[in-house]
């Protein structure tokens, strides 16, 4: 799986795990990410995921390196899309 296909799927994933908010994005704690089965399956480096996604702009959180445990409660947010401008 490359680097694109695992971002898009981590967006899959933040928007099955995370709850909407008003603006159109998705928040979930990186401890309920990290733990659950179904993203160990599909993620081997969760961390490395995370970032590269955060590298694009598609989502952000605090913080550079997200570690089990110590960052568990830290948010991360899944940016809504781009609106389309107005032809």
């Amino acid at each position: 799986m490359n680097v694109e296909e695992e971002v898009r799927k981590l967006k899959e994933e933040i928007q099955r795990l995370g709850q909407q908010q008003p603006d159109g994005s998705y928040k979930v704690k990186f401890g309920v990410l990290f733990n659950d089965d179904r993203c160990a399956n599909i993620f081997e480096a969760l961390v490395g995921t995370l970032r590269a996604a955060k590298k694009r702009k598609i989502l952000k959180y605090d913080g550079e390196l997200l570690l089990q445990g110590v960052h568990d409660n830290v948010e991360i947010t899944l940016l809504p899309p781009p609106a389309v401008a107005a032809a």
